[in-house]
């Protein structure tokens, strides 16, 4: 018995033995089995998960800098914009991930396929998915984040133009950086790796919906504006997720800008123009500092701050009325009879012409075969400088520019600014023509006639200016001869650019302007129905100027037998152009005011009302004190 039950318990024993080796060899086999898995069969991609588990490099996009009127209104500004990024270097399946977020929150098709575009090529910066998230989307994407893998919320800023379209040529407006600008960013990086050789050279330029200054004073002064981007190492685990934030180094963001403009005033103007084509310049006719600067019509700023919809873009494109253009310091436009006060000036210069001579005007003046006809059809009589000016006078002007000569009107002109850059503070300035006899031979191989000189003495024919010229000529004329450059930007005393005096006789600058305070204020003047009178409002100042009809058509003699058509008889693009331009107070101005309405009629029937309007709301709102001087 006592053998049986040891060899029992032998038994139990190695029974026992068997299972627990048996279970130590199983386990170990499994062991085994799964490490040649994880090192074998799938050690190529454990090993990627493992290296994308790493330290990144995010840039820190600076904030913008506003833009302030004169009193501090914020005329660009920035709002909170909370965007959705797809990171494309920590997306496994594009997409599924841009379906999966499909159904989490509305997303533009078009925005959809650029962002899959951008995400294909190699190295590709994060990419803006969807701009201006709601709290709502935003909770969404949050909520399900695990799931987004390549996918995170970034909180930024979006530029904002309280004043929209009255101020849109001014301040312009910020967009996204197109492929050129990019590509030229890359190439620059390479150049610079450290990025800092220059601040062009800034790494946020190379995301591409990074945004920058496209046009107006945004454009002018990015790098002011932009401030400098800073960076931020984040340590990321292999699904992207962001597990801590090892440095942060923050931006340099962008400093204010202060402008000389009136943001109230600017926004009156635009209104004033009521529909009408044309532009409005508004200046210190001493410092240059431009009060407003006005285009019309014109572009909502904040509709491209995001890029530009393509059919906004050929709907602005194609309209007649060119409201991308700023027609401010780009348009083109013939002075018409605002020239008028340089034919004279130049006259007396070269003493072509005394002030008391007189020149008979019966409507019409003959050169060879051809007529020049006077606006006023039957003529003016005997009338010398004074009178001639007051009102507007053809026939004198077509006599004295025939003694005169191209070339003397053109030397005088040039000096008060015609034909020649202002150098404003602002992007996209045309320089206009007044021609010569040198320019027409190189140009066209041709001479200079006496009749071409005689149209341009009355501002027509080859002779184009921009309203902004005009408005610089007023002030050389009536602020002693002082040519002023017009700043936008408000500048340290040290920056700003001081006035050049022009080679004039201080005795013949008040001779024209004289007869220019008559304009409007003489019962003879062209501009006397648009007068300001202390009635108005009880202490204002009164205006002086001049007043241009520009003719865009050809009047045949044909048409003079049968009767000249009045402007309001012809389409809109064949009637005159209508120009003002004029000063305030008529001692010691301080205000000049160029204004152009594009085929508006009669300079003094449609451009001097609105001038005057405008002057009262300019001296009720500038409110100018003996700084302004």
């Amino acid at each position: 018995m006592s053998i049986n039950w040891k060899q029992q318990r032998l038994d139990v024993f190695n029974r026992r033995v068997f299972v627990l080796v048996g279970g130590q060899l199983l386990l170990f086999s499994v062991l085994a089995g799964r490490l040649f898995q994880l090192q074998v069969t799938q050690g190529a991609r454990y090993q990627t998960l493992a290296e994308d588990n790493r330290i990144h490099l995010r840039v820190n996009p600076p904030v913008r800098g506003r833009l302030l009127d004169r009193n501090g209104q914020e005329l660009a500004h920035n709002a909170q914009n909370f965007r959705l990024l797809l990171l494309p270097e920590e997306i496994d399946d594009l997409g599924e991930l841009v379906e999966q977020i499909g159904r989490l929150i509305p997303l533009d098709p078009v925005q959809t396929d650029r962002a899959k575009k951008l995400a294909k090529r190699r190295d590709a910066p994060p990419i803006a998915l969807r701009q201006q998230l709601s709290w709502e989307e935003v909770s969404q994407i949050e909520l399900h984040a695990y799931e987004l893998s390549g996918a995170e919320i970034e909180e930024g800023q979006n530029r904002s133009y309280p004043l929209a379209q009255a101020a849109a040529h001014v301040t312009g407006y910020i967009g996204p950086l197109s492929e050129a600008e990019a590509k030229a960013n890359k190439e620059a990086a390479k150049q610079d790796p450290q990025r800092q050789i220059h601040p062009q050279n800034d790494p946020a330029l190379l995301l591409p919906d990074f945004t920058i200054g496209k046009a107006g004073v945004e454009k002018q002064n990015e790098l002011w504006l932009r401030g400098r981007s800073g960076f931020r190492h984040v340590e990321v685990d292999a699904h992207g997720r962001a597990v801590r934030e090892i440095a942060n180094y923050p931006p340099t963001n962008g400093q204010d800008l202060s402008l000389h403009l009136d943001g109230q005033l600017q926004s009156f103007i635009y209104e004033r123009l009521g529909g009408e084509s044309g532009s409005v310049v508004v200046m210190n006719a001493n410092t240059g500092a431009v009060y407003a600067l006005v285009t019309a019509p014109a572009y909502n700023p904040n509709s491209f701050t995001g890029g530009i919809p393509i059919n906004l873009w050929r709907s602005l494109n194609n309209d007649p009325l060119n409201p991308l253009i700023n027609k401010a310091i780009a348009g083109e436009y013939a002075p018409g009879s605002t020239m008028k006060m340089l034919t004279a000036l130049a006259a007396l210069e070269h003493r072509v012409i005394a002030p008391s001579d007189h020149i008979f005007c019966s409507g019409q003046y003959s050169l060879g075969n051809a007529a020049f006809h006077c606006w006023k059809k039957g003529g003016h009589g005997r009338v010398d400088l004074h009178r001639a000016l007051v009102q507007s006078c053809d026939v004198y002007f077509y006599e004295v520019s025939r003694r005169m000569g191209i070339d003397r009107l053109a030397a005088v002109a040039s000096q008060f600014g015609l034909g020649q850059l202002t150098n404003i503070d602002l992007p996209g300035e045309r320089k206009a023509m007044m021609p010569t006899r040198a320019w027409k031979r190189k140009q066209f191989k041709a001479g200079w006639s006496a009749g071409e000189s005689i149209i341009a003495g009355i501002g027509q024919g080859m002779v184009l200016t921009t309203p902004l010229q005009l408005a610089v000529m007023m002030a050389g004329v009536i602020n002693g001869g002082k040519k002023i450059t017009p700043q936008m930007v408000q500048r340290d005393d040290a920056n700003a650019q001081a006035p050049r005096m022009i080679d004039a006789k201080p005795d013949h600058l008040a001779l024209i302007k004289q007869a220019l305070d008559d304009v409007t204020n003489d019962p003879s003047g062209t501009a006397y129905r648009a007068r300001i009178t202390a009635g108005d409002d009880g202490n204002l100042w009164a205006m002086g100027g001049k007043t241009g009809t520009s003719q865009v058509r050809r009047i045949t003699a044909r048409e003079r037998e049968q009767g000249v058509k009045k402007n309001e008889e012809l389409p809109w693009k064949k009637r005159d152009h209508a120009l003002f331009v004029g000063y305030a107070p008529l001692e010691n101005p301080r205000l000049v005011i160029s204004v152009v309405i594009e085929h508006g009629g009669s300079g003094g029937h449609t451009a001097a009302p609105i001038a005057r309007d405008i002057m009262v709301a300019a001296q009720q709102l500038l409110k100018l004190s003996d700084s302004d001087k």
